[in-house]
């Protein structure tokens, strides 16, 4: 049976700001740029969540809820910095060592290089030293698969641990709100609950055929996770080439509006993925499928790096006068960024962009 360790950093960027400036310590902070500027707010502080202020808000609701915050610009750099010093710590316990974006990863621990048998000391030590050599706090989750540290590692924010055995796992998951499990997201859990399904013991009463039926083979995930089963092992990192997303639209779409819209949105996903994960690209691609199935991308590339949502969609919005999309039906539409810099090229003086 595996050992699996979850690590959340606690608010990271808002944390690094608060950890670098003591001024703003326990005040509430909002990274993510000028609130007069268009953007989302991509990191807060504890203190601002206090308000209602939550990552991906839209910069002027955050700017109503906590109008006396402190505002601060995205630094992308020096974050990255932070989280390479993190990972370095991981890899002084195990290399196997998934990291999921910036600020988060998973640690299979069940052969580890401190030689010790408890998941639980282990995760203990990590957060120790983290907090001992980066003065932040991170939150941890332990359990037998990535799953259910996943989860674990969220319910005792911040700087909490909490551990899931085995032989805890079906009451817990039982008693999970269906909107807490991890890969089910509001549309998908709105749909649940329209179906009287909301927790993890109303959901475990459907079989796979019939979740399968209903979700594809996501449904099979389903099945499994609320049995606790997640058999995905930890996979060392691969040099990320791109960072995309797309939407299958449950019905043709002729709608041009609401298809510029879907596409607005993509990109700020895209946008905020990048800046999750430390990157700005050079190129943007958009993919679209007709109602035949036939599929069509276009691309731009550009000198300078972007992680900037706005400068994404208008790009995405130009490419799309180069398809079909304003005299067919769309079944398909997505956004991918990629041509990020090389580690070399990001050591040279220059300006990146940002969303805010």
């Amino acid at each position: 049976m595996r050992k699996i360790i979850h690590i959340d950093m606690d608010a990271f960027f808002a944390s690094v700001e608060q950890r670098d400036r003591p001024e703003t310590r326990g005040l509430p902070v909002i990274v993510g740029g000028s609130p007069e500027r268009r953007g989302v707010v991509s990191t807060c502080s504890y203190e601002a969540r206090a308000f209602g202020v939550h990552s991906a808000m839209p910069m002027r609701t955050a700017v109503r809820l906590c109008p006396n915050a402190v505002f601060l610009e995205t630094d992308h750099r020096k974050y990255s910095r932070v989280s390479e010093e993190i990972r370095e710590i991981f890899h002084t316990f195990t290399d196997l060592v998934e990291p999921v974006s910036i600020d988060e990863a998973y640690l299979d621990v069940t052969e580890n290089k401190r030689g010790m048998e408890s998941a639980t000391r282990l995760a203990r030590e990590i957060q120790r030293e983290i907090f001992l050599k980066t003065k932040l706090t991170a939150s941890a989750g332990v359990s037998y698969n990535k799953f259910l540290a996943k989860i674990a590692s969220d319910l005792r924010k911040p700087a909490g641990l909490t551990v899931i055995r085995p032989d805890q796992a079906g009451a817990f998951l039982d008693s999970l709100p269906i909107e807490k499990f991890h890969g089910i997201g509001r549309v998908t859990a709105a749909k649940f609950r329209s179906m009287n399904i909301r927790t993890g013991h109303d959901l475990r009463q459907l079989d796979v055929a019939t979740l399968t039926a209903l979700f594809g083979k996501v449904g099979a995930f389903y099945y499994g996770i609320v049995r606790g089963i997640d058999e995905r092992p930890v996979e060392v990192d691969e040099e990320r080439k791109s960072v995309g997303k797309e939407i299958t639209l449950s019905e043709d779409c002729t709608d041009r509006r609401r298809l510029r819209i879907l596409m607005r949105s993509l990109a700020h996903k895209v946008a905020r993925s990048l800046q999750k994960r430390g990157l700005a690209g050079r190129t943007v691609t958009i993919k679209v499928r007709y109602e035949d199935f036939q599929t069509v991308t276009r691309s731009e590339s550009f000198t300078e790096p972007t992680q900037d949502g706005v400068r994404i969609g208008d790009i995405a919005l130009a490419l799309s006068l180069k398809t079909e999309m304003d005299s067919r039906p769309i079944r398909l539409i997505g956004v991918t960024v990629s041509n990020f810099p090389s580690p070399e090229e990001l050591n040279r003086p220059v300006q990146l962009e940002f969303d805010f």
